[in-house]
């Protein structure tokens, strides 16, 4: 693996872009889903049955001995090994989108961003060991990385290809991240390392997300200038006031040419834990891969309706509703779980 020199002719693509791979790491932790390892096991087969059939898969692995059980398992799926790349490492958890570097073109070339990652604010101190997971792969690459200077997690922003990259204040401008930058900085470092031209700021997100407000459980692109907004109806619930601020801070933001974007309402499923604590479900946390979209559902009312919303943005792709019910004890779904890689 390389270091790269860095320079300002750089562009992170939207996400659907087209990918030459997405990157997973296979579920193992029984801190992160008590009781549940075996049933996200087997939604990762389904993810990756519906990933691997129109792009690689390179899926993270501890040893030989997981490799060969996940390769039967997989089978048993029905699941080509020609498209999965196992690459074994020694790694705490699923959450790839987050400690994996972001693909970006620099120069008409794939160049890899390496954020550091502290486990959301040091919260979870057994998972800071994946901060170095993509190093201890050496030489490996061949595609230069550079390592960049903050703390972020790639869940945290969202970016349209067009220059234009949402994100929140909860997060990005959160102390237990970056404690010595401020809001000018940190833009300054997001305009460095994507190419990005502008940055809008939400306020917060979800109730109870243990990220500090992802971006991905909140709004996202569809196309260079259509945001889904994840957005409650009912005024008594916790996330109303939080997801109707950021609603009509989007309504009031403009596109990379000045014009007011169009703002889709996605509705909110709601979930509880086993303890009774309410989970940080949402429909904007889908994956946007090469021919389908994959979007978690919750065994909710209002699925269907969002499963549609989706469709009717994505006419060329097939959106399939995943159930995230016990991948959603971890904290986060399927975007949560998988980081695309580029293809020029």
């Amino acid at each position: 693996m390389m270091l790269s020199s860095f320079n300002n002719n750089i562009v992170m693509p939207a996400e659907w872009a087209q990918h030459r791979a997405t990157w997973l790491a296979w579920p193992h932790d029984k801190i992160t889903f008590p009781d549940r390892v075996e049933k996200v096991e087997q939604l990762y087969a389904l993810i990756i049955s519906h990933l691997s059939a129109n792009e690689i898969v390179n899926l993270l692995v501890l040893d030989n001995a997981m490799q060969a059980r996940v390769s039967t398992l997989l089978l048993s799926h029905q699941i080509n090994l020609d498209k999965i790349v196992f690459h074994e490492v020694d790694y705490a958890d699923v959450w790839t989108r987050d400690y994996w570097p972001t693909a970006v073109i620099n120069n008409k070339k794939i160049t890899w961003i390496k954020w550091r990652y502290n486990a959301y604010g040091n919260k979870f101190p057994g998972l800071l060991k994946d901060d170095q997971v993509f190093l201890k792969f050496g030489k490996k690459f061949e595609i230069p990385m550079f390592a960049a200077e903050i703390v972020m997690e790639g869940g945290a922003i969202e970016v349209n290809g067009a220059g234009i990259l949402l994100t929140t204040e909860e997060c990005l401008l959160n102390p237990n991240r970056n404690l010595q930058v401020n809001k000018k900085q940190t833009e300054e470092y997001l305009k460095k390392y994507l190419g990005v031209k502008k940055i809008i700021w939400l306020k917060k997100g979800l109730i109870n997300d243990h990220t500090d407000g992802h971006i991905d459980e909140i709004a996202r692109f569809v196309n260079a200038n259509t945001i889904v907004c994840a957005y409650e109806d009912d005024h008594s619930d916790p996330n109303f006031k939080i997801l109707d601020e950021n609603f009509r801070i989007l309504q009031a933001a403009t596109d990379q040419d000045g014009k007011f974007f169009n703002i889709i309402k996605l509705p909110m499923p709601k979930m509880q834990y086993d303890n009774g604590e309410r989970a940080p479900v949402s429909y904007a946390n889908f994956y946007i891969a090469n021919t389908v979209v994959l979007m978690p559902v919750f065994e909710h009312k209002n699925d269907l309706a969002a499963l549609k919303i989706i469709q009717k943005l994505f006419p060329e792709r097939k959106v399939i509703g995943v159930n995230c019910t016990d991948v959603i004890y971890g904290g986060g779904t399927i975007h949560c779980i998988t980081q695309q890689e580029i293809q020029i």
